[in-house]
């Protein structure tokens, strides 16, 4: 056996998932091949692998009788660079070399993702799920059918994600210049009536000539000029309470208090603190009733002043409702009308500028595009190679697989490039290669789909792969060669396989069998049971010959083990 893979999924952990009540699996690495009768319960381990990397989820996947279903994966993150860079992107790395990844699907089937114990949104759980794992469900032949899956896998394969996304950003942004150069000439035919309106706004605000603050100072000052002669005569009934004459004042009082307390620290000492306090306290009262002074006879009871500063703040009300915001962003409001006629007035050069921009942006496109053409050639001719020679090994000696990469017809500014992709087939010696859904069967199907798949699983960025029956439909000789190359993918990856065929299971570096089992309330569950030596050849044997298990089937069994 080659050099395996590190473990990228260590753990998985699952409560209350379908049928599964609670099912602790460890992942080991290399080829893990997942057995078990039909309709044990394979399958759900990985729609729980789906979850945890973003796929929908629904009240139907809840347990009867529990309020809630939990999903949690351990992932090894040490050697994955772009894991850990993307981690630590968003503050999620927690430096012990693990990515815990946790769904939970409550009440209603709204659900939950967490990352290392933080809430993540579904779309970064997805984005994340593209660095971690790589399912390819047993019906993903259906699913190749479809041109713009085949197109991603093709871009897939070849790395186009960066190039892609200059291709987006540039469709982007030449629909964001036609839709303002749109919406300039829409205005065209009504820019003199606008400009003028606009015009007439502005100088209404111009005359005002509102400053910053100046509606809250002018209403500050109105309620002080108002409510004048109630502030005088409080602010003369305090200063005769403070400073007066008066023997209760409390200038008098504390000329009292200071005499007595004097005698008393003549005796005692101790109340010598206390005379500075009181000392400190008579100060601030003589220096507030100083302050208090100079506030009346500085007081402006002058009516025409109020009059003045109540006719201005109408006029800045009245304009204020008239143009629907609130006094205070009038000055802000008069900016944004200048804004605007300075955009209306330069209407015309506006638009000449938005069309130098277009053509740039479409010569950008085309070039850009270009390169992701001349670069799809490329990667169609080497996934086409090696798809045609694992058709061949599965069974199929005069097939050959193509990818046909032309050009859509005119001018397209998708953000997925300007080609039309399409896989072709040929199934035998002489026959013209035609469109994957017209050529095969659906045997043939199945194994083009687990060729183009095991192809193109070699540079997928996930390290863990998993195959959900994707050998269906296949057996004999064929399942054996199946079986190999899912082994040496398990060199590079760590792949999860779930198959019923023994001689696939039979080339896996590790085996576990799915069973049903009884869950602690007595209720249907799931189990899942490492097997090796006896244990496994006896799941090999099982599935070679049904549930009678004869030394005949149990000694093929072990030679398929021992076997290449």
């Amino acid at each position: 056996m080659g050099r395996t893979a590190p473990v990228v999924l260590s753990h998985l952990t699952i409560r209350s998932l379908a049928v599964i009540d609670r099912l602790e699996l460890d992942c080991a690495p290399g080829m893990t091949a997942l057995t078990g009768e039909t309709g044990a319960g394979k399958s759900i381990l990985v729609d729980a692998l789906g979850l945890l990397v973003g796929a929908r989820a629904g009240v139907e996947m809840i347990r009867a009788g529990a309020e809630r279903a939990e999903v949690c994966g351990v992932f090894e993150t040490g050697s994955n660079t772009p894991v850990r860079a993307w981690l630590a992107g968003r503050e999620l790395d927690d430096g012990a070399g693990e990515c815990i990844v946790r769904r939970v699907i409550g009440p209603g089937g709204r659900s939950r993702a967490f990352v290392n114990d933080r809430p993540i949104p579904a779309q970064a759980l997805r984005e994340l799920g593209g660095h971690l794992v790589d399912i390819h469900g047993q019906h993903a032949h259906h699913l190749l059918l479809d041109r713009d899956r085949q197109r991603f896998l093709l871009d897939d394969f070849g790395g186009h994600h960066a190039l892609l996304d200059r291709v987006a950003e540039a469709a982007g942004r030449w629909q964001e210049l036609r839709h303002e150069l749109a919406g300039l000439a829409a205005i065209g035919t009504d820019r003199a009536s606008r400009l003028d309106f606009l015009c007439f706004q502005l100088d209404e605000l111009e005359r005002l000539d509102l400053g910053e603050g100046e509606s809250e100072t002018l209403a500050a000052e109105q309620r002080r000029l108002a409510n004048a002669g109630s502030i005088l005569d409080g602010c003369r009934r305090v200063l005769e309470r403070l400073d007066s004459d008066h023997e209760h004042s409390a200038a008098g009082m504390f000329g009292d208090v200071r005499r007595d307390l004097e005698a008393v620290a003549r005796h005692d000492p101790r109340a010598r603190g206390i005379l500075d306090m009181i000392e400190a306290a008579a100060i601030n009262v003589t220096e507030a009733a100083s302050a208090l002074r100079d506030m009346t006879e500085g007081f402006d009871l002058d009516p025409r002043r109020l009059s003045e500063v109540e006719r201005r703040l109408g006029t800045i009300h009245d304009l204020a409702r008239k143009h629907r915001v609130p006094p205070h962003e009038l000055p802000a409001h008069a900016g944004n009308l200048r804004e605007q006629i300075d955009r209306l007035a330069s209407g015309e050069q506006r638009a000449g500028e938005i069309e130098r921009e277009i053509a740039d942006v479409e010569e950008e496109h085309r070039a850009l595009c270009g390169r992701l053409t001349a670069s799809r050639g490329k990667a169609a001719g080497a996934l086409a190679l090696r798809v045609t020679a694992k058709m061949r090994e599965l069974g199929m000696p005069g097939g050959s697989f193509a990818v046909d990469v032309r050009a859509l017809d005119g001018d397209t500014f998708s953000k997925s490039g300007t080609d039309r992709v399409e896989f072709m087939v040929s199934a035998g010696h002489g026959q013209p290669p035609r469109p994957l859904s017209k050529v095969a069967s659906g045997g043939e199907l199945s194994r083009i789909s687990l060729a183009i798949q095991v192809s193109s699983a070699h540079g997928s960025v996930a390290p863990t792969l998993v195959f959900d029956e994707a050998d269906v439909g296949i057996g004999g000789r064929v399942a054996e060669i199946v079986g190999r190359q899912l082994r040496t993918l398990g060199e590079s990856h760590q792949v999860l396989c779930v198959t019923h065929l023994p001689q696939v299971a039979a080339r896996a570096h590790h085996q576990a069998v799915v069973e049903k089992s009884l869950a602690r309330d007595g209720t249907p569950g799931v189990g899942v049971i490492p097997v090796c030596g006896d244990g496994r050849a006896e799941e090999i044997a099982r599935m070679l010959g049904g549930e009678r298990i004869t030394p005949k089937t149990l000694a093929h069994a072990r030679e398929m083990l021992d076997g290449p």
